[in-house]
């Protein structure tokens, strides 16, 4: 097994033997672990913090993690499996990310493959694909909330308030907020916020100016700064050096 840094206590467990419907105790693996959750919903629980994944959020598990998961009733878990020498995991600790529509559908068209498919440097490159620092950002499922959603994804500075919102669509905003909450794990205002800091990154990454990049979120330059230093630890400024230095090397 890779060394990395974490090491397993005495409950943990090194096989998958002991998967069941509900889920599976702690165990490690050696290799890196990509998990997708197409239908339904599971926790996965390492070092401490539990990672709720849903089919628009995906979780990375690096090799020699200890880790348990606990699975919905009705849930469909598709993993990808990475032995650590020949593939660079671009994450050292356990990470979820926003599941693009091309991972999704290579995901899905793996499963449906009649022969087993196997390690592939190509499907690694597209998983790990993406800004690293975009934040996990569950999708409503239901009409109201999926329609905020939606309207949100493409005008992002839309000012609108939740009970703006269930006004517009004839919902109160009792429901509208206990909807997101449900639906995503995320309070409306915090599910807006990531939503605003993702398309943030894209532009600062275009060459965007930091105020350029609030005023096309809706926000402040100095409310722009402010989150970015909550979220990210630093200024947007340094999180697009940051990235820039990484992508170099």
């Amino acid at each position: 097994m890779a060394p990395t840094g974490h090491e397993p206590g005495p409950e943990a467990l090194f096989d998958d033997e002991f998967i069941a419907a509900g889920g599976h105790p702690t165990q490690v693996h050696a290799f890196h672990q990509f998990l997708y959750v197409p239908l339904g919903r599971i926790v996965v629980t390492a070092l401490g913090r539990d990672h709720e994944l849903s089919p628009s959020v995906a979780l990375w598990i690096p090799a020699g993690i200890p880790h348990s998961a606990r699975f919905d009733p009705v849930s469909l878990v598709v993993p990808e499996t990475f032995e650590p020498d020949p593939h660079r995991l671009p994450y050292s600790e356990v990470t979820s990310v926003n599941v693009s529509d091309a991972q999704r559908q290579l995901l899905l068209s793996r499963t449906r493959a009649s022969e087993v498919s196997e390690e592939d440097p190509a499907v690694f490159a597209v998983l790990c694909a993406g800004h690293r620092d975009v934040l996990p950002l569950p999708q409503p499922t239901g009409r109201s909330a999926a329609t905020v959603a939606g309207e949100l994804m493409r005008n992002p500075r839309d000012p609108r308030t939740a009970s703006e919102w269930a006004e517009s669509l004839y919902a109160s905003t009792t429901s509208l907020r206990r909807a997101f909450r449900a639906e995503t794990g995320l309070a409306f205002s915090e599910w807006r916020t990531r939503l605003r800091l993702n398309h943030s990154l894209q532009l600062l990454a275009a060459g965007h100016m930091v105020s350029t990049v609030a005023a096309r979120v809706g926000v402040s330059t100095n409310g722009c700064i402010l989150a970015f230093r909550r979220y990210f630890g630093e200024t947007p400024g340094a999180c697009v050096k940051r990235s820039a230095t990484r992508t170099a090397a």
